[in-house]
């Protein structure tokens, strides 16, 4: 039986119909990214995330400066106790690259952040218990290391839940339970050190991992896409292994980000010792509640702002949102050089909570940007908070050289210049990575790898 054979019209006819039926989809794409559905993740998995990401950051205030509280209470000296601090943020300078490359490679972000709040339960354990220096150091280096896992995870974890589409929201959200969990922390850990005792807070910060982990396990893992939790699918490197850090290292928009962030954080990291310093020389009655006030007011202004400024990133850019908190960052170091109340001095700590919520949102945000089909977004997060903690480290030094020599006045002031210079480079080389009038991802569906310069339509899909 002989077989009919389409003639040329008919071809064309159907080919055209074809590409009627396709309508405005690019025929280069990807048929996976076709197939590949907007993320839906349930109310369980997001409100899982909020409490995980609250109750850690409860967990996490029981080492910050209480743990110099409590040794010194245990009679270890001074020495001992910087040797200790500057040996856990040497591990933690030093562990953020791995730390994220650890989250890109593992086959669930739930385990290891499930492992890593077992690390830090272990080490408030250790230091409750056997509060020995030997011991007392190692439980130091294993906070650091866990903490230097956690960071990325969360945000590898939120990436994959939401999707880059909605994810600014989601790290705004992050940001509030981070902060309002840190906050009732504070005022919690602080009553108990008050009226129990010291020790009694790293028992607590024990206690506080159980809840942390059973809001991790609320986070289904079938909702997080772990392709989109990397940022995309890690091309092959055979024979290099080195070759995702030179990725990271031509990414232009990468590491001016990462060079603005060092600025910031240059300036920035003293402010707030300093500030301390001036209010308990000025009111030293008042000095603890006045610092203590300092310390929640930019809490309270993070929980406040974070959803909106997450919103405004996406609405209007990424770069108006990050301007503002440099500029609320160097008009704070202003004012503290030229206000003498210690009251007021509380006050200006509300530009503290503005240019901290704009960069507890949109350092996870733009790394996101950038990264985008890397799939090298935790191995960035890690290089960006390597040049943070190369700026948090020098800041101090800059900033206790000069107020020995020039007074706080004069440091302040130092400070300040630095922000404004961060403010000029985010101004001049920082380009737009995101959505809005300004941007070129978010209304649009045709974006340009930043890394490549490649052009790519898939920003609609996910």
């Amino acid at each position: 039986m002989p077989v009919a054979r389409p003639q040329h019209g008919d071809d064309q006819s159907g080919r055209a119909k074809a590409e009627r039926r396709l309508g405005d989809v690019d025929l280069r794409m990807p048929l996976v990214a076709l197939a590949r559905t907007p993320p839906a993740p349930s109310r369980q998995s997001l409100g899982g995330l909020d409490w995980f990401v609250f109750f850690l950051a409860d967990a996490q205030v029981g080492f910050g400066p209480l743990i110099a509280v409590y040794l010194t209470a245990q009679s270890c000296t001074q020495g001992d106790i910087g040797f200790v601090l500057t040996v856990g943020g040497l591990i933690a300078l030093a562990g953020q690259m791995p730390g994220g490359a650890l989250v890109d490679t593992a086959r669930s972000e739930r385990v290891v952040a499930a492992a890593s709040v077992f690390a830090l339960a272990a080490s408030a354990l250790m230091l409750a218990v056997w509060p020995v220096f030997a011991v007392v150091l190692a439980a130091k280096i294993l906070h650091s290391a866990a903490s230097c896992i956690l960071g990325p995870a969360i945000g590898a974890i939120s990436l994959g839940l939401v999707g880059h589409a909605a994810v600014g929201d989601r790290f705004g959200r992050n940001a509030r339970f981070a902060s309002l969990g840190a906050g009732f922390a504070a005022l919690g850990m602080g009553t108990v050190g008050y009226l129990v005792s010291n020790r009694a807070v790293f028992f607590v910060t024990v206690a506080l991992c159980i809840p942390t982990l059973l809001a991790l396990g609320l986070i289904r893992s079938g909702e997080i896409d772990a392709e989109r939790a990397h940022g995309g699918k890690a091309a092959l490197h055979e024979g290099d292994p080195a070759e995702p850090v030179y990725s990271l290292v031509r990414n232009r928009p990468l590491m001016i980000f990462a060079g603005c962030l060092m600025l910031f954080h240059f300036a920035n990291a003293a402010m707030l010792p300093l500030t301390a310093s001036v209010v308990t020389m000025r009111s030293s009655d008042l000095a603890a509640a006045l610092v203590a006030a300092c310390i929640l007011v930019p809490q309270i202004v993070v929980a406040t702002l974070a959803p909106w400024v997450g919103r405004e990133a996406v609405q209007t850019g990424r770069r108006p949102m990050l301007l503002l908190g440099f500029a609320a960052l160097s008009m704070r170091g202003v004012l503290l050089a030229l206000v003498t109340s210690p009251y007021t001095l509380v006050a200006v700590q509300v530009l503290d909570g503005l240019s901290a919520t704009v960069l507890a949102v949109l350092v996870p945000l733009i790394i996101a940007d950038v990264t985008r089909g890397t799939g090298h977004f935790n191995l960035a997060q890690g290089a960006v908070g390597s040049a943070v903690g190369i700026g948090a480290s020098l800041s101090p030094v800059l900033a206790g050289f000069t107020t020995d020599s020039y007074g706080s006045s004069t440091a302040f002031l130092g400070l300040a210049t630095l922000a404004t210079a961060g403010f000029i480079a985010v101004l001049m080389f920082m380009p737009e990575t995101g959505g809005g009038p300004f941007g070129r991802g978010g209304r649009s569906t045709k974006t340009r790898h930043p890394a490549s310069g490649k052009s790519n339509r898939l920003s609609g899909f996910v």
